[in-house]
């Protein structure tokens, strides 16, 4: 560390003296207050197997930065498990979280005076919410992500969380018996990491790697494995250099930063998720970045990898076959993203791929050849149309047809739909409108991956349409809509849909449409009345109303 380095917390004005007395008890002695205080934002609870790895993580952490000259102090935050909560009041506060903790972190660090952070996060809204507090706070920073869970077994296949959601939908249509939907369930997750295909927690570990604030690698390694560790206190070394050099998020998540997580995002067909949550971070940043450019990027960048959910493979199967960084490598030979993005360790993407390989081994196929990929364009499309005009994201990745007209089967909530799906009172060609579920009108704007899920077990997938105002889990494929905007809380034009009306979902022409006239709109919209808000006290009714729509990111300090 430079000799003029000193600590924030040190620091402050002329009277240090309490300051060093409060933190010698905790273990200072007279030659560690030189040295830079970093956080170790641990995310660790035995709520979620995504989580349950992160307090040793954060030992090897706090190894790294010890050995690498920095004095490191633990805090926690929290997470909300989005698998246990799914289909259930709880995953409204799902997306709360992801501001809970963001905000948690910004206080410890700037209440503290801390001089970096490190962030371990495993569960969905882990590593946006740190990401957010990392923008805000603009220290030197490093996410760690706690790793992907391994595959589960049972009879000759492997299995993962959303087998176990899908089970559900096959044995409601008769496809399997109850012993078979119990195996499953028993063997769906085996032990500690984050859901294992290429879901939200893996998408976004994903883009936080490609925006440069995670090591090589480390974003699809599994929680259980040595090298996840040994990345961990890497990390932490990193991040000492970071502070002495004064390495910042603002020259890390740059413009450039989000167009390549966009693109790598696209490529291994990821959540879409990561639209709203890269809306936000961009938003914390302060980085211009809309909807629009989903789809920009969307149409130059092909998906190279098979995972799943709508594909074959799982992540620690992504990881052995290369991982980001091989897909990196492609798109950057293609110019597809930015080599000259800065890195936490202070070297340009570029510099860091250098020595990657720039085609996929022929010996696997997780990852497809530029000449043969999965699909010609990205998966996640962004329609507009009266239903609309904001935007919603459509995730058309492993259905053969992304275009539908039906009439509108309309359910004021998730559980409806589902019980109406479970009872086998779909058919194909309906399309189910799911309201009043958005970020202000849930509040929280859950994922609906319980009916999503359910209609790919009862063979529904490629022939039922389904959009909402609330979102879907990383694991949901098919035909689906989500992140309706304007949301029917608001007065959005999905709160205006009847029961048999004609509604047209094509993705090809990027077109989400209510086939009603504008007068016979303008009619309903006249007798349409807000809802009164289902929660009056509390972190709900707190975060509807201050929450902001989905199309720029469900942010709660936008317009403050």
């Amino acid at each position: 560390m430079p000799d003029n380095f000193r600590s924030r917390v040190v620091t402050q004005g002329d009277a240090r003296t309490p300051n060093r007395a409060m933190l010698r008890a905790v273990g200072f002695g007279d030659e560690d207050f030189s040295k830079p205080i970093v956080g170790v934002a641990n995310g660790f609870s035995t709520i979620t197997p995504c989580n349950m790895g992160l307090d040793d993580l954060a030992k090897r952490a706090e190894a790294g930065i010890l050995a690498a000259g920095g004095m490191p102090q633990e805090f926690g935050t929290i997470t909300i498990s989005d698998g246990i909560s799914m289909g259930t009041e709880g995953m409204k506060y799902s997306l709360v979280s992801r501001e809970v903790i963001a905000d948690s972190i910004e206080t410890v660090c700037n209440g503290q005076s801390l001089d970096g952070v490190i962030a371990l996060g495993g569960c969905d809204k882990n590593m946006p919410g740190a990401t957010i507090a990392i923008a805000r706070l603009n220290i030197p920073a490093v996410f760690v992500y706690g790793g992907t869970i391994k595959p589960g077994h049972y009879d000759g296949r492997d299995l993962n969380i959303v087998s176990a959601f899908e089970a559900v939908g096959e044995h409601s249509a008769g496809k399997i018996d109850e012993s078979e939907l119990k195996e499953i369930e028993r063997h769906a997750c085996p032990g500690a990491g984050s859901c294992g295909g290429m879901y939200t927690a893996n998408t976004m570990s994903s883009a936080i790697e490609a925006m440069g604030l995670s090591l090589m690698y480390s974003s699809t390694m599994a929680a259980e494995d040595v090298e996840k560790a040994d990345s961990t206190e890497e990390a932490g070394k990193v991040l000492v250099e970071a502070i002495r050099q004064q390495i910042l998020p603002s020259q890390i998540l740059t413009r450039k930063a989000f167009e390549n997580a966009i693109a790598v995002v696209m490529a291994v067909g990821g959540s879409t998720n990561s639209v709203l949550h890269l809306l936000a971070i961009a938003n914390a940043i302060g980085v211009e970045l809309t909807i629009d450019d989903f789809e920009t990027i969307r149409q130059k960048v092909p998906v190279l990898c098979d995972l799943k959910p709508s594909g074959r493979y799982l992540t620690v199967d992504f990881h052995q076959a290369g991982g980001v960084p091989l897909v990196m490598k492609m798109l950057l030979d293609r110019g597809l993203i930015h080599g000259d993005a800065m890195t936490v360790t202070g070297k340009t993407v570029a510099e860091q791929l250098a020595d990657i390989p720039s085609e996929p081994s022929p010996d696997q196929d997780v990852i497809h050849p530029w000449d043969n990929p999965v699909y010609q364009q990205g998966h996640l499309a962004i329609l507009k149309g009266n239903l609309a005009t904001e935007g919603a994201v459509a995730k058309i990745s492993g259905v053969k047809n992304p275009q539908i007209t039906g009439p509108a089967r309309v359910f004021e909530s998730e559980e409806e739909c589902l019980k109406t799906i479970l009872a086998g009172e779909i058919k194909a060609g309906d399309i189910l409108v799911i309201r009043y579920e958005g970020p202000k009108g849930g509040p929280g704007m859950r994922e609906m991956l319980a009916p999503t899920s359910a209609l790919i077990g009862a063979g529904l997938g490629d022939s039922v349409g389904l959009l909402t105002d609330g979102r879907f889990s990383g694991g949901t494929y098919g035909l689906v809509v989500g992140h309706v905007a304007p949301e029917a809380a608001v007065g959005g034009t999905i709160a205006l849909v009847e029961e048999g009306d004609s509604i047209t979902i094509d993705a090809h022409q990027r077109l989400l449409q209510l086939n009603v006239s504008d007068e016979e709109l303008a009619k309903r919209r006249a007798n349409w009345q807000a809802p009164e808000p289902r929660y009056r006290r509390g972190i709900l009714a707190k975060y509807a109303k201050l929450v902001s729509s989905s199309s720029v990111g469900a942010v709660t300090d936008m317009n403050l």
